[in-house]
């Protein structure tokens, strides 16, 4: 199947765009998935500039790679998050501002419409990313959580959520969602009630990444399955789960890359996610854009795993049936 394979440029954004090209054409990969941070693709400049967007497409085709997505999970977080001093460090300094909670909220979300104009502008589609969540440190029931404390949180989100996907239906850019730990939506029945709070409205779906799901113990097929005609973009991420009776799947405050911990990523292939089923899965519902490789594996050199990412995604991926292999044996 000719799915591109794209390199999502988020976890390198200590590089400039520029060597990210370089990297990216020779690891192999057909185009990038752009973040917005770095100055992989700085939306600010993206609305201001008007020679921005052709630069950044001249930039991309000088290394004949493609981009279908742009992505904006830093400025997303901040949308509905309560905002804290975690937050200065991964967004710009003008959405920062003062670092007053509900104006960081509220330049968060114009940054993000902002993101729906620049990604038309470009020539992008999807715009991958988080929505933050004010009711994930609810997420244990005790002290004892009301009802109407989480349906607040659904509101919250619908209520800040709506007026920027009112954008992205005006410039034709879908909003894709990582499903994923302190969003709004971190599992199957979340992502549903996720989709009831906004009206289903079809702005809004799934960056489709089955590292976040599996170490949770949810089954990524059965999330394909479940949104069949909401899967928007997918992230190629592996992941493990090492339990030995010393920690849990909640890490013990242990960080990434500490072998101590109960779970952790791995590069795509090294871990428990079964790539077979994903991509058959895929292939039922239709799926026919990027495949993305995110890379993250604290224990692998990054250069040597992105480029052995590329080639088993090559290698894992393929075309649906258009026969039933034993239709051969039917006779008139």
């Amino acid at each position: 199947m000719s799915r591109p394979v794209t390199l999502f440029t988020g976890q390198w954004a200590d590089l400039t765009c520029e060597e990210m090209c370089q990297k990216g054409r020779d690891f192999g990969y057909n185009g990038l998935e752009l973040a917005c941070w770095g100055d992989h693709f700085e939306v600010n400049k993206a609305m201001e500039d008007p020679n921005y967007v052709a630069a950044k497409r001249d930039q991309l085709d000088k290394y004949d790679l493609e981009c279908h997505a742009i992505s904006a999970h830093l400025v997303g977080q901040a949308v509905c998050d309560l905002v804290d001093e975690r937050h200065k460090s991964i967004l710009p300094d003008y959405v920062w501002g003062d670092g007053n909670p509900a104006g960081v909220n509220e330049r968060a979300a114009e940054e993000l419409k902002n993101t729906a104009r620049a990604a038309q502008k470009f020539g992008v589609e999807v715009v991958n990313g988080f929505t933050g969540s004010s009711i994930w440190h609810l997420l244990y029931s005790f002290p004892p959580v009301p009802e109407s404390m989480i349906e607040d949180g659904f509101k919250l989100f619908a209520d800040r959520f709506n007026p920027i996907l009112d954008v992205f239906a005006e410039c034709g850019v879908k909003f894709a969602l990582e499903v994923h730990p302190t969003e709004i939506a971190f599992d199957i029945y979340t992502a549903q009630r996720a989709l009831e709070a906004i009206d289903n409205r079809p702005e809004f779906g799934f960056n489709f990444d089955p590292s976040h799901l599996l170490w949770q113990g949810v089954d990524p097929v059965e999330f394909i399955r479940a949104f069949p005609d909401r899967i928007y973009h997918v992230h190629i991420k592996d992941a493990i789960v090492t339990l030995n009776g010393k920690t849990g799947i909640l890490a013990s405050h242990l960080n990434f890359g500490d072998d101590r911990r109960g779970w952790d990523f791995r590069s795509p292939g090294r871990g428990g996610v079964n790539f077979e089923e994903v991509l058959r899965a895929l292939n039922r519902v239709g799926y026919a854009g990027p495949l993305s490789v995110e890379w993250e594996d604290c224990g692998m050199q990054r250069d040597h795993g992105a480029k052995e990412a590329a080639e088993f995604v090559r290698r894992m991926d393929f075309a649906p049936s258009d026969v039933q292999f034993d239709a051969a044996f039917e006779k008139e």
